[in-house]
């Protein structure tokens, strides 16, 4: 037979845990030790140490691997080595267009002042070309009248012309002025028309002058064109190039905008994935300092109860310990330490006949009052379970167990350890049901555990 005092194991906490029990037929309770128990529909949590349902207990939130993370800073970085490679390019772009830019500017300056040169030279050779003319004219004009004067002179002599200049005098005086002019008129059209020979000699050179003068011009302003043809080409391709990388610089930080924003994300999610895990840790180190205090103080008063029955069966009187989680005065205790996840009751479509108090595998269960245990083993529904009939007349049940260190027809006394804590038949989390039977039945009569026991001055909170 197992030992009545297996010791203690150090188990993880239980977070929650809901179930509900179903009563059996009274056909089945023709057979010894057959009980039925039918589990409700339950939310569930991890345990520390084992599995355990937690009443609407909120799920963890994603948490993103290491590769994934890595993958979205590979993504930035990449993105942000193309960014950089395309703001050079966009940079290099920029400068090759303002290059271009002003290259442009020059080219069409230098146009608009051949054009201008041009235009000067046309009006210049054209002014030329008008005085040559009017050069040409006025010596024409007077070879025209020294043609004439010779012929008359040729036809009737220069001696009759003269004489007859000279006859025509009035007298001595105006025979010599007469003479004089004559003389004078005749050198006079000689020298005017030497003079007009040379003066459209220098205005034929000035009109050449002035017609190549006009043709460099016009050969400047085509060069000009072309040149400032080119420089537009070029300005045009220039800003075409800067249009292009300009347009992929904007794709490409927008990618990068994007794989930042993913790793934000990633990072935010895995920094709310570890916020959550200390606060889990921290309400689960309190959780199990709580029940590890709940479970001293459960030890203490089985402890209580044991020696205040020793003492009675000594023939002694002893004052056991009164309260939450200690002995009463007429020798009772709390079954175990824990946290009360169903009442006794009607739950989700069915009846609860007992108290759940979830805990982790392996926590003492004590007997709650002294008797004599009618079973202990083997039981439908509740995988393992032991049943004390109280020397008050009362059957305690303890079901789901792990462990049991009694067996039928063993004495035990209030707070000694009879089983430990499980996760037996229909369960879905490590916890102790607890009932009642004050008629002394076995399978029937149950009632609510929790007044019953703190009619005894034995509390169990949660209920």
């Amino acid at each position: 037979m197992p030992s009545r005092s297996g010791p203690r194991r150090a188990t993880s906490l239980l977070l929650l845990r809901a179930s509900a029990v179903e009563r059996s037929s009274p056909a089945t309770r023709r057979r010894p030790g057959l009980r039925v128990m039918v589990a409700g529909v339950l939310t569930g949590a991890l345990l520390l140490g084992g599995t355990a349902p937690a009443s609407a207990a909120p799920p963890p939130p994603p948490n993103p691997s290491d590769a994934e993370i890595g993958a979205a800073q590979s993504a930035q970085d990449a993105a942000a080595a193309e960014v950089g490679r395309i703001a050079a390019l966009v940079a290099t772009a920029e400068a090759e267009l303002e290059r271009a830019s002003v290259q442009a500017e020059a080219a069409g300056i230098a146009y608009l002042a051949a054009e201008e040169a041009l235009q000067a030279a046309q009006a210049t050779a054209a002014e030329t070309a008008s005085r040559l003319q009017a050069a040409t004219e006025a010596i024409d004009a007077a070879t025209s009248r020294l043609g004439t004067f010779a012929r008359n002179n040729y036809m009737t002599g220069s001696t009759l012309a003269t004489a007859a200049a000279l006859l025509d005098s009035a007298g001595p005086g105006e025979l010599i002025q007469r003479a004089a002019t004559l003389d004078y008129v005749g050198d006079l059209q000689v020298d005017a028309l030497a003079e007009l020979r040379v003066a459209r000699v220098q205005q034929a050179n000035a009109d050449s002058e002035a017609r190549a003068a006009r043709d460099a011009m016009a050969a400047a302003e085509a060069e000009a064109e072309t040149a400032r043809a080119a420089a537009d080409a070029q300005l045009a391709t220039q800003e075409a190039t800067y249009a292009q990388v300009s347009a992929q610089k904007a794709d490409y930080e927008q990618q990068l905008q994007s794989a930042e924003i993913q790793l934000l994300e990633l990072q935010g999610a895995r920094d709310a994935y570890q916020q959550w895990q200390q606060q889990k840790a921290a309400e689960e180190a309190a959780a199990a300092a709580a029940a590890a205090r709940a479970a001293e103080e459960a030890a203490a008063a089985a402890a209580a109860a044991r020696a205040a029955a020793s003492s009675s069966r000594a023939g002694s009187t002893a004052t056991a310990p009164s309260g939450g989680g200690s002995a009463g005065s007429s020798g009772y205790v709390k079954p175990t330490s824990g946290r009360v996840t169903s009442c006794f009751g009607p739950r989700w479509g069915t009846m609860t006949y007992g108290v759940d108090i979830a805990a982790p595998i392996g926590t003492p269960i004590y007997a709650a009052t002294s008797g004599v245990v009618k079973r202990a083993g083997s039981a439908t529904g509740f995988g393992l379970a032991v049943y004390i009939l109280g020397d008050d007349g009362a059957v305690t049940v303890y079901g789901h167990i792990n462990r049991y260190f009694v067996q039928a027809g063993d004495r035990v006394i209030a707070g000694e350890q009879i089983a430990e804590v499980g996760n037996k038949g229909q369960s879905t989390g490590p916890h102790l049901h607890f009932e009642v039977h004050p008629n002394g039945a076995m399978y029937s009569g149950a009632v609510d555990p929790v007044p019953w026991l703190r009619a005894r001055g034995v509390d169990i909170s949660g209920c």
